[in-house]
């Protein structure tokens, strides 16, 4: 049987997540979602709240994905021992709270996320994603779910791509975050794993990566950074929808969607 899997780009303000509240749910009955996966850590600009992670989980989130912002709000630390369901890199020091891979029993099947982070431009001192993909998946050879999602947050396209490669028919999908911007690169691997270098975001439509044009381009010009300010306007979800057929555990197509 083959079920949809719906991944969706960081959500990048909170405007951003007043869309999901609207909409995700009525796309995810429309389009037979089974299961859906949400990057979180931008929300607050930098880190995300109890408050809005129980607010993403209401709007339909199944699971709530971080990156690199994962403790940008402090006090998140402790909800993450707490919420199996809200995954950080699994590659970060063993000291970090939280969690980095959960099964999930949905009744007809069962899937694994791993969450994992990027090392090139990424200076968090994080275990490698390559060895730690392995460790852990060759952890649970012996007790594997129907289906193995994998996003892998990171800035160097090649990083995603060559890890992709690395586990082509191993898991079932990898789709990179960070980055903010939708790539054109659906596919399906060789040996079956479902693939996107990067998702895109979930925010304002006009913005530069989910922040006010005006201050993105101060910065470049030389001034101050200054806080996040999240850009005003419309905004839009980005992700892709990744069928799985329950006999393989494999994928078999990849759809690029936008939720407005």
């Amino acid at each position: 049987m083959e079920y949809k899997v719906l991944a969706l780009g960081d959500v990048a303000s909170e405007t951003g997540l007043q869309l999901l509240e609207k909409k995700l749910r009525s796309f995810k009955k429309e389009h037979h979602i089974a299961f859906t996966v949400v990057n979180g850590e931008n929300i607050s600009g930098s880190g995300l709240t109890r408050a809005q992670a129980e607010s993403l989980f209401a709007a339909g989130a199944d699971v709530i994905t971080l990156g690199n912002h994962t403790f940008g709000k402090p006090q998140i630390a402790s909800y993450l021992d707490e919420e199996r369901y809200i995954l950080r890199p699994a590659n970060f020091t063993g000291r970090a709270p939280g969690h980095g891979l959960q099964r999930i029993d949905c009744g007809a099947f069962t899937v694994d996320v791993l969450v994992l982070i990027g090392r090139c431009d990424l200076d968090f001192n994080a275990e490698n994603p390559f060895t730690t993909a392995d460790k852990l998946l060759k952890a649970r050879a012996d007790d594997k779910p129907t289906f193995t999602l994998v996003e892998f947050h990171a800035g160097a396209t090649s990083e995603k791509l060559a890890l992709a490669y690395y586990l082509d028919g191993c898991v079932s999908a990898l789709w990179g975050t960070h980055t903010h911007v939708p790539t054109a690169d659906m596919q399906v691997f060789p040996q079956g794993t479902g693939y996107v270098t990067d998702l895109g975001m979930t925010g304002p439509d006009r913005s530069v990566l989910g922040i006010r044009p005006e201050q993105s381009v101060e910065f470049f010009l030389g001034g101050l950074p200054g806080r996040y300010q999240a850009a005003d306007g419309p905004c839009t979800a980005q992700g892709c929808v990744f069928t799985l057929s329950s006999d393989t555990g494999l994928c078999t197509a990849v759809e690029r969607i936008t939720i407005k």
